[in-house]
Formats: structure tokens, sequence, C-alpha cells
């Protein structure tokens, strides 16, 4: 499997307040982002996964959900992670 809980517990490690705090949403933004490039490489070779294509609208959805919610609440973290993530908006 592409993400273990090691993997997942170095994500909250680097981007998060630590390893165990799985609820702050610059590590869930940075798993999903590392969730959408995983499903994004496998659509470039799977073309008719529909069902996998569908996974990755929900996803690229809940990630803008969150960064929604932490440009509102603090645009200095904002601004961080997608600094830090090398996201474009």
């Amino acid at each position: 499997m592409y993400l273990t809980s090691e993997k997942k517990k170095e994500f909250f490690k680097q981007y998060g307040k630590g390893d165990t705090d799985t609820g702050t949403a610059e590590g869930q933004i940075a798993l999903f982002t590392f969730r959408i490039a995983h499903l994004t490489e496998h659509l470039k070779n799977n073309k008719k996964d529909f069902n996998t294509q569908r996974s990755l609208i929900k996803l690229v959805g809940k990630r803008r959900r969150q960064l929604d919610y932490l440009k509102a609440t603090d645009i200095e973290r904002y601004r961080a992670i997608v600094k830090e993530l090398g996201l474009r908006r």
C-alpha cells in the first residue's frame, strides 16, 4: 500500500503539531495533497478508471474546503502551508 501508518505519522509530524495530532488543518491538507498526487499518477495510466476519478474529485474538494477554512481563520498559516506544499492558490 502506498500510504502506511508510518507515512501518515511523518506527514502529521512534519506539517502538524506532532505525529499524534491528526486534526490540524495543515496535516490534513498535506495528507490530501499526497493522496491527490498518487491518484493523479494512477489516472494517467488508467484513463477509464472512473471510480478513482470520482475519488480524486472528492479529495480535491475536501482539500479546497480545508484551505478555505484555514484562510478564513488564520491567513498566515494558510500562506505558509500553500508555500510549503507548492500549491498554486
